[in-house]
């Protein structure tokens, strides 16, 4: 029988009739999502609430606690309120949520601050120093997991040394997923893949006070939450919450893994026996693979995560660049404020994308390198490097705009390429979810730069069903995570797999090496760069 997150047995959940709906809470950066699943993992109803981010001068990216809690609620009430008949029918809710950052709260539950984002670069000089210091081996030898700007324990020192009044009021320090989790049950907790990725050991299961140590925090481990398994425990939701929302008190809450990890079980990262690999190419791109044995688990690129999977004794790595569809973000932005100031109307993308996207099919492809570091805090895999910077190589009188945009489409193909090279995984399938998935062009170049078969799913929204399927298994509607697959991803893979065309796959074998080679040699180049323009 399930357990609260407290370790007591809850009442069962409502029959089958009464209970088939899960709803799958999934907290991005800047846009909350509430999707409706059935029994079968198939879609019924979903809303969303945009969330508000804020750049400081400083390389500061923060987010208000409350804020996302607000942005929580109004969400799942809008749910509830658009489709009043699935309020009864609803068995749980999953939540997940941005990975790394710092959402803090004190005693009281209330919050010391904003949280510091994923996307905050302020940590990048103590994660370099730790990088170059014996912290960085040592601490990736327990967690598996290489040190960027976007880990906690950065981000914690960081603090510990300019804001140090808001440690002294901490009481603990979430993600988060895990400050949504305590607000809809009171409970303290967090899932654990990012326990053990941020100060664990990935062998033991637990926090490693070896890692905390070499960091120099361990003053604060009593203020990191206790680790639960969602796959097997869940809390009720608080009646407040309820009551507010419009659904049953005490309805089963679920801490789903940190929102990578179920986009990718989502998506379809785990099926025993074959060897597939997920990437989520949405504003940043995460490349995931299954290791099924603790021995398959790569530790030769400090850049690489290490987490474990809700399949007992499996694990997931991933490699994560900063900016994927950001690149093309930026250069479609760059080309609206350009029509404008010359007093043209700017070009809408939802029209636009699908256009551009048939014409680069037709563009003649690797005239430009182009290299995807358009993040303003540099990348983090498979290399760290918070001076990285975008750059177009080859430019000459004979290319134009629309190779400039393949070659866009190129380097976050190659981006993930070289993710997968690091991981030194060799998938025989590649599972691809994000924006990316909508465009036939992106899944074209990536079959052909990754030399496998690409494979999309029939829905979009993997983050929240992977959540949702984790809930499932914590109800017991199916025995393990290779049932649960089989309900909830196998039904939705596409049954078209892009191939790739051998053409292309001969001229990218041979252009991700010149890609590889460009960007090892730029840094000195950053360097110059960044100290020049830090002048002005």
């Amino acid at each position: 029988m399930p357990t609260t997150a407290s370790g007591t047995p809850f009442p069962s959940p409502p029959s089958e009739d009464a209970g088939e709906v899960i709803i799958g809470l999934d907290a991005g950066t800047s846009v909350i999502k509430a999707v409706a699943f059935d029994r079968q993992g198939r879609e019924l109803a979903k809303t969303h609430c945009g969330n508000r981010l804020r750049q400081r001068a400083d390389g500061g990216v923060e987010q208000g606690l409350e804020e996302t809690w607000d942005a929580a609620v109004t969400t799942l009430t809008s749910l509830v309120t658009a489709y009043p008949e699935l309020a009864p029918r609803i068995a749980a809710i999953a939540v997940t949520g941005q990975g790394d950052g710092t959402w803090i709260i004190d005693a009281d539950g209330h919050p010391v601050g904003d949280a510091l984002l994923w996307l905050d670069n302020r940590s990048s000089e103590i994660v370099s120093h730790w990088r170059a210091t014996r912290t960085g081996p040592e601490t990736y030898r327990c967690t598996g997991t290489g040190l960027n700007q976007s880990v906690q324990s950065g981000q914690l020192a960081w603090l510990e040394a300019n804001q140090p009044e808001r440690l002294a009021r901490a009481a603990t320090i979430f993600h988060c997923k895990d400050w949504l989790y305590f607000r809809l049950t009171g409970e303290r907790a967090t899932d654990p893949a990012e326990a053990l990725w941020t100060y664990g050991d990935y062998r033991t299961g637990d926090y490693s006070e070896e890692v905390l140590e070499h960091f120099g925090l361990g003053r604060y481990r009593g203020l990191l939450p206790p680790i639960v398994d969602g796959s097997r425990e869940y809390a009720p939701l608080a009646g407040e919450v309820a009551r507010a929302i419009g659904i049953a008190p005490g309805t089963p809450v679920v801490l789903a893994p940190v929102d990578m990890l179920a986009t990718a079980l989502g998506a379809g990262v785990y099926e025993p026996g074959k060897r597939v690999a997920c990437s989520i190419i949405g504003t940043t791109g995460a490349h995931l693979c299954a290791r099924e044995d603790v021995r398959d688990i790569v530790l030769s690129n400090q850049s690489c995560y290490t987490m474990p999977c809700v399949a007992p004794g499996t694990w997931v790595q991933l490699c994560s660049n900063m900016a994927a569809t950001l690149n093309l973000e930026w250069f479609l932005k760059g080309l609206n404020q350009l029509l404008t100031t010359l007093g043209e109307a700017p070009l809408d993308p939802d029209d636009l994308l699908p256009r551009l996207d048939t014409a680069l099919a037709k563009t003649e492809p690797g005239r430009v390198i182009y290299h995807p570091f358009i993040c303003t805090n540099g990348e983090r895999g498979p290399f760290f490097n918070p001076r990285a910077r975008a750059q177009f190589l080859g430019l000459s009188s004979d290319t134009h705009q629309l190779h400039m945009v393949r070659a866009i489409y190129e380097g976050v193909a190659f981006a993930a390429r070289d993710c997968y090279h690091a991981l030194e995984a060799h998938p025989e399938e590649l599972r691809l979810t994000g924006g990316a998935a909508r465009s036939r062009t992106m899944c074209s170049i990536l079959a052909s730069v990754m030399g496998v078969p690409v494979r999309t799913l029939t829905r979009e929204e993997t983050g929240a069903a992977g959540a949702a399927m984790v809930a499932s298994l914590c109800l017991g509607h199916q025995r393990d995570l290779a049932e649960a697959c089989g309900t909830w991803v196998t039904p939705f893979l596409a049954e078209e797999r892009v191939m790739p065309d051998p053409d292309l796959q001969n001229l990218y074998e041979r252009l991700f090496g010149v890609y590889r080679r460009s960007y090892a040699n730029a840094d000195g180049f950053w360097r110059h760069f960044e100290r020049v323009t830090a002048e002005f």
